[in-house]
């Protein structure tokens, strides 16, 4: 089932077909070529036994009655018919050209074309004709007779030639084209079918970025030209592969490295500035006339501060502002920044807000409740103040 299936992938191959058909029709011209004058010569031989069958009656009729007047020969002579059916008459000529008399069928062909050695070939409706001199050797010094034969067989075994002559040719042809196309199929036409799937799942292996595949041309050893494609296929693969790697990869790291910068980025400015700084404008202040801005700072922050390492502080104050920002997300407030122990945030920018004034007032409440959680060396309790002012502001 295997070499079924390769063989009719074969055939199915354009290559292959287009070879086939090139590969035979190329033989069936040269054997036409070779046909033509084969037949030319088939009939001409068929044509030359009709008058050696003729002449050998005549010898006879010759032979049997030497010394026959004109007339008594004339008569001998209409008996061919009978002893030949392929004679259907002919003419007598006395040496000198003179018509001594014709029977049956007159030919066509005359004295002086007779004597030069032509012969007279005719096609008609009840059959072909053939005009041909007898020669007979008792009376080569007399006589000069010329037949008529019927030719009609000939033609037809003429065809009947043709015909076997070319049964053989198709068969010779398609011996020769099944040869030519196996072993042009297995040593060129498979291999080159096998090699494009071998391309295709290379940019497969490409585009989706998959493992590299098993392929059939890394099995194959060749020393021919076509084994120099599947090498320069190969090392041209390995290649591409590397770099795609390499780009991919390259682009990996530009991605994080972006999503980094971003994140970043959106830490020191609200969204809507990030986006305006990537778009490259130059200015991106702008006039807000309804905003609310809240305040915040710790009292005695610088007394406290003293009394405790830096990353103390920093920690600590972590802690604070992580619980403000849940409260910025929360009202949808926009955290400007925080500055030492100060926290500033701010409601209608850079996306207006009809009840700035109202979540900046939340936020500032709830921000009271949560500083009382929080004990500076788990016993000091801390105060928060804080300072809010409604009204226009150019920011950006």
């Amino acid at each position: 089932m295997p070499e079924q299936l390769k063989l009719l992938k074969l055939l199915n191959a354009r290559l292959s077909r287009t070879i086939t058909i090139w590969v035979f029709l190329s033989l069936v011209f040269i054997e036409i070529l070779i046909l033509i004058p084969s037949v030319y010569q088939y009939q001409q031989q068929l044509l030359r036994q009709l008058p050696a069958i003729s002449s050998s009656k005549i010898a006879w009729i010759i032979e049997t009655y030497p010394y026959s007047s004109n007339p008594e020969l004339l008569k001998q002579l209409s008996h061919l018919h009978h002893l030949n059916p392929d004679i259907l008459g002919g003419s007598v000529y006395h040496k000198t050209g003179e018509l001594i008399g014709q029977f049956g069928e007159p030919p066509v062909l005359t004295f002086s074309q007779a004597i030069q050695g032509k012969t007279l070939y005719l096609r008609q409706q009840n059959g072909d004709r053939y005009d041909v001199v007898c020669h007979v050797n008792p009376m080569n010094n007399k006589y000069v007779i010329i037949i008529r034969h019927d030719a009609s067989d000939i033609q037809t075994e003429t065809y009947a030639y043709i015909l076997r002559i070319a049964g053989l040719v198709l068969i010779i042809a398609f011996f020769v084209t099944s040869t030519t196309l196996f072993i042009l199929g297995k040593n060129v036409i498979l291999p080159i079918l096998k090699l494009r799937l071998d391309l295709i799942e290379a940019g497969k292996a490409i585009v989706d970025n998959k493992p590299v595949p098993k392929f059939y041309s890394k099995l194959v050893q060749r020393n021919d030209e076509l084994g120099d494609v599947i090498a320069t296929f190969q090392t041209m693969f390995e290649k591409i592969y590397q770099a795609t790697l390499e780009r991919n990869q390259a682009e990996a790291d530009l991605r994080s490295e972006k999503d980094k910068s971003e994140k970043l980025l959106l830490n020191i400015l609200p969204l809507a500035i990030a986006e305006k700084l990537k778009k490259n404008q130059g200015c991106i202040a702008e006039r807000f006339e309804e905003t609310t801005i809240l305040f915040a700072d710790l009292t005695d922050f610088t007394g406290l501060s003293s009394r405790s390492s830096p990353t103390q502080i920093v920690t600590f104050l972590n802690e604070i502002f992580s619980e403000f920002d849940r409260l910025a997300d929360k009202y949808e407030l926009e955290k400007i920044k925080t500055i030492g122990d100060a926290y500033m945030v701010v409601g209608g920018i850079p996306i207006p807000k009809p009840n700035h004034a109202q979540a900046i007032a939340e936020m500032a409440l709830e921000m009271q409740q949560i500083i009382k959680k929080f004990r500076y060396h788990d016993s000091q309790l801390l105060n928060l103040r804080i300072g809010i002012n409604t009204g226009p502001v150019v920011a950006g």
